[in-house]
């Protein structure tokens, strides 16, 4: 395996999403690349703004905006490293998944986009596509798909 510079992938949290999130940190750490760890999100419709400001008042920014992505790169964080990854960046971003790990792969010039893969084989994810294979499709890199659900 050549030994890679930048990798990148991607988080939403959830557990899966984390298995994915080690490959990369180890693979980073073999490599003594620079791990870069992205959280795409949408932004909070403004009525779930105002309701989270009635509800929480001075606590609201921790449910709204960028807060929770952000809270998710420091989990993501933590696992990466627990895996070996020295050096690790952070970039939380609006917009879909695919959109979001392809614009940061071209932008910090990625040698190999980790993204984990659960396996689904739906009648949805086969009329849709999955975000896997729409990243592996459009990337100019290598893409390492980690099966998430072992």
């Amino acid at each position: 395996m050549s030994s890679y510079r930048t990798v990148v992938v991607g988080t939403d949290g959830s557990e899966p999403s984390l298995r994915a999130v080690a490959r990369a940190g180890a693979v980073a750490g073999d490599s003594a690349a620079r791990l870069v760890i992205v959280c795409a999100y949408y932004p909070t419709p403004e009525r779930d703004v105002e309701q989270a400001r009635d509800e929480l008042g001075d606590e609201a920014f921790q449910v709204v905006g960028s807060a929770p992505a952000e809270a998710t790169l420091r989990e993501a964080t933590d696992v990466a490293r627990g895996a070996g990854a020295r050096l690790v960046d952070t970039s939380a971003a609006v917009g879909a998944p695919i959109g979001v790990l392809l614009a940061a792969a071209e932008k910090e010039a990625a040698d190999l986009l980790v993204i984990g893969s659960r396996g689904l084989n739906t009648l949805k994810g086969r009329i849709l596509g999955s975000v896997p294979s729409e990243v592996s499709r459009r990337a100019e890199c290598d893409v390492l798909v980690v099966r998430t659900t072992r």
